[in-house]
């Protein structure tokens, strides 16, 4: 009888190690969630997209994208226009030190309070929360990581690490008690001073006298990769099993960091506005008024194309009150799901609709933790 799980490997490191092969992923595939199809159902009749969504499988020079290193070449080039446009934040990053201010026992977890540096000069707030047993644990002990981005609210990590507020939004507590070890950064919008009544225009303005070329989505993506070098330096974190995830704010900053930084391996983004007209992208602590330019060529199904053929749900509420995913979602996933489609099959790149507006249904909070449970295993 055949071993397929042998066969599959066998024909994974074939393509690792072919000429034309592929080289994203040095690993073997591993199982799906079980309800994987049912979200790639992509609906019979789509919205028309707010701008053309030209096809990501044919380059800048016209000529068709047929091959996985054929769009990793056009990928390199997509990500550099996006790089551009955000515009630079420092090369050099601080040290992943940092000073524990206070920590505590809670249910399952050690729950930590910590300072560190985002850039050279600006110290940041954050949580670190640590599983008190998992079962997620790989041949060397370590565990996965996940960078948890919190939504906007009055509290900010103290709701997403569980300090204050409760479900749904305490996700970092959720995924630590599932046995993820978890970082919650704190926003550059709260940071000075960490509080949610300050002056936002004062707080983009102090932004843009540091880094006047840069739109405020780069200076939220830097702030989150450096929540990724504070998970991987830690001796207990697998640096090859990180994830993230977040609601609204923080779905916005979970799209645009799996994006741009590959260290990402799954990744949850719900309510964040897949449409750059579905929510308030145009503002300047995201992407500017630029982007509502006629001329303006760079759309979020590149975006979600950069991330393949890492695994991606994208979480809506359509047609519920506030929701700003859903329906209007799927011409941008579609686009993206060809790229995927390069790539070891099936995708792994879905949506659901829940329905109930922006928020995070209990049974739909199950499944964002399953999918980063599945997706981040350690086989």
């Amino acid at each position: 009888m055949i071993n397929r799980n042998c066969v599959a490997q066998f024909m994974w490191l074939t393509l690792l190690s072919c000429p034309g092969g592929l080289v994203v992923a040095a690993e073997p595939p591993r199982h799906d969630v079980p309800w994987l199809a049912e979200i790639q159902q992509i609906p019979p009749e789509l919205p028309t997209p707010t701008r053309p969504l030209p096809s990501l499988l044919v380059d800048q020079n016209r000529q068709p994208i047929s091959t996985a290193n054929r769009w990793q070449a056009y990928r390199s080039e997509l990500k550099q226009k996006w790089l551009e446009f955000l515009g630079p934040m420092p090369e050099g990053r601080p040290s992943s030190t940092y000073e524990v201010l206070r920590e505590e026992k809670i249910e399952g977890c050690m729950r930590q309070f910590i300072k560190y540096y985002a850039e050279h000069d600006e110290p940041v707030e954050g949580y670190l929360i640590k599983p008190l047993a998992s079962s997620l644990r790989d041949a060397q002990g370590r565990l996965p990581g996940i960078v948890a981005l919190h939504q906007t609210s009055k509290t900010n990590i103290e709701e997403i690490a569980g300090v204050s507020g409760g479900e749904p939004h305490d996700l970092g507590v959720q995924l630590a008690r599932a046995g993820f070890v978890v970082f919650c950064p704190r926003c550059y919008l709260w940071q000075t001073p960490p509080k949610y009544e300050i002056d936002v225009k004062s707080t983009v303005a102090y932004f843009q006298r540091r880094h006047p070329q840069t739109v405020g989505m780069h200076k939220m993506l830097f702030d989150a990769q450096r929540g990724v070098d504070i998970l991987v330096a830690l001796p207990d974190v697998n640096p090859d099993r990180i994830g993230a995830i977040g609601h609204s704010l923080g779905g916005k900053e979970t799209l645009y960091l799996a994006a741009f930084d590959e260290r990402i391996r799954a990744a949850v983004a719900s309510e964040g506005g897949v449409e750059l007209a579905s929510s308030n992208w145009q503002d300047p602590w995201y992407l500017g008024k630029r982007i509502l330019a006629a001329d303006f060529q760079l759309n979020h199904d590149q975006v979600l194309a950069l991330v393949a053929p890492r695994a991606l749900l994208i979480v809506g509420g359509e047609t519920g009150p506030g929701a700003v995913d859903g329906t209007r979602s799927w011409p941008y996933l579609k686009s993206a799901m060809e790229v995927y489609g390069l790539y070891t099959k099936p995708n792994r790149l879905g949506l659901i609709n829940h329905g109930k507006g922006h928020t995070m249904p209990p049974d739909v909070r199950k499944r964002m933790i399953e999918w980063l449970t599945v997706y981040l295993s350690a086989s």
